[in-house]
């Protein structure tokens, strides 16, 4: 055996040193980002301050946007979120409702609650999918179609809802998402403002806790539950941080599934959403950048921080292991499969910056993260590690995770100002402080989860319980 002179003790010692070059690294980049969003939020203001959506209301020019709602057993709060998109304030709109051999009474309450009657099932198919069972057409909104196939996923369900739609535009989006009134006139406007754009994204916020009334959030607060509060958190700090500081630089690779705009010819032209994979939302996106690198055309990807989608987090632990098990794995595969864009300057920003970003701050992070836990435990076990550094620089972690969350906060509350009371305030500041005890460790292992599930080649969704979005309270006798 070769005596390579090396300790137990240097080994650690030296990986000690790489986790904090790593977390130095990091940062350095959040506060790039930082950066970034403060000067994109201010130019952002600054466009919206005088515009008059009502323009758009009366153009026949607008272009024609096409709404895909895949929907998997979403009875609970398919009728709600339906009649939110059908009273959009946009003037040319079709509603597709792809039911993806959904085992509840999806069906039922849509027939029951929109009119709806059976038509014949004539479509050009230029993407093949799972068999289309039926076709229905509403009697009172004209604007609404249902489309009942067999079961085939998510991406199936949306290669379907392509084949049916007729606008140049396609909002994709889920089921039992909430988009505002005037959510679609905000995000088509870089697509009027620019010939480049291919793809859009808006803001999702999260709906628990909140009071729904006919499909629209009449009010909004900070949910009392935890977990879902400190989602909260981490939807504006994803959103308003991290997408926004991405617009300026130019690397915007991920559009929401809950809530995006495409040019319909475009996804077309690139084949769609695939099948094999759980993160077709992202894929799709770095698809279509790397074929606007490849081919030429157009390649922008926009994110439009105003117009706000709603969605329903989980509030159980078990479910959110779920979805964020999933979310990784998405991440590692799209970045596996456009591996070819890795630090190679055909891509230019995108392959030089914007991938490495996302490969060793993304996705590796919950690995560098485990193993400066481990190895700080180690390390202070043994006497190697000083007791006072480990937890200064454990507060100096704490305390730029908080210091940029903070910012994010104040961001919110300068700009489109959402949760506007007291408590709400209180709440929110109370879940940032909270999220690093306990909640980010957690996340750590369910990323590695994803990771370990990715290299074995794991595919499965895993179920996501809904609870339905929450009602006005009935008002009391003698009110």
């Amino acid at each position: 055996m070769i005596d390579l002179g090396i300790s137990g003790d240097q080994i650690l010692i030296v990986g000690q040193y790489f986790i904090v070059a790593y977390f130095l690294v990091v940062n350095g980049w959040y506060m790039a980002l930082l950066v970034s969003s403060l000067l994109e939020m201010r130019r952002h203001m600054l466009l919206i301050a005088d515009e008059s959506r009502h323009l758009l209301l009366s153009s026949t020019l607008s272009p024609t946007i096409s709404i895909l709602a895949p929907a998997f057993n979403e009875e609970s709060t398919i009728e709600g979120s339906l009649r939110a998109l059908l009273a959009l304030q946009y003037p040319n709109l079709e509603v597709i409702v792809i039911s993806d051999g959904s085992k509840d009474n999806t069906i039922a309450v849509l027939i029951e609650k929109f009119h709806l009657v059976p038509v014949k099932t004539i479509y050009e198919q230029r993407i093949n999918t799972k068999p289309v069972r039926s076709l229905y057409r509403s009697s009172t909104y004209p604007a609404l179609v249902v489309v009942d196939k067999e079961n085939g996923g998510k991406a199936d369900a949306l290669n379907v809802g392509l084949s049916f739609a007729k606008g140049e535009l396609v909002c994709a989006m889920d089921a039992d998402t909430l988009i505002e009134a005037d959510g679609l006139q905000r995000m088509v406007r870089p697509f009027l403002f620019a010939t480049d754009v291919v793809a859009t994204g808006g803001t999702i916020r999260v709906v628990n806790g909140s009071e729904v009334k006919f499909g629209r959030v009449i009010r909004t607060r900070v949910p009392t539950n935890a977990l879902a509060g400190i989602q909260v958190v981490e939807y504006l700090r994803a959103f308003l941080f991290g997408r926004l500081g991405w617009n300026r630089l130019g690397g915007n690779i991920i559009i929401s599934g809950a809530f995006g705009l495409f040019k319909r010819e475009s996804v077309l032209n690139a084949g769609g959403y695939l099948h094999d994979t759980v993160g077709e939302d992202m894929e799709l996106v770095l698809r279509l950048k790397r074929l606007s690198y490849e081919r030429g055309g157009p390649g922008r990807i926009a994110f439009v921080p105003d117009p706000v989608a709603w969605t329903e987090v989980p509030e159980s632990l078990k479910v959110l292991g779920r979805q964020r098990d999933r979310w990784h794995r998405g991440l590692a595969d799209v970045l596996w499969r456009h591996r070819r864009m890795a630090l190679n300057p055909r891509y230019r920003v995108t392959g030089l910056v914007v991938y490495p970003y996302y490969a060793f701050v993304e996705l590796l992070a919950p690995v560098f993260e485990a193993v400066g836990l481990i190895s700080l435990a180690v390390g202070l076990f043994l006497g190697i590690v000083d007791w006072n550094f480990a937890a200064l620089f454990y507060l100096t972690a704490y305390g730029l995770g908080t210091a940029l969350t903070a910012f994010t906060l104040i961001l919110e509350d300068i700009s489109f100002h959402r949760y506007d009371t007291f408590r709400d305030r209180t709440l929110l500041l109370s879940w940032a402080l909270l999220e690093n005890f306990g909640y980010r460790q957690i996340t750590v292992y369910w990323r590695l989860r994803g990771l370990w599930k990715f290299m074995r080649g794991k595919k499965d969704w895993g179920a996501m319980e809904r609870k339905g979005f929450k009602p006005l309270a009935a008002p009391t006798s003698g009110a």
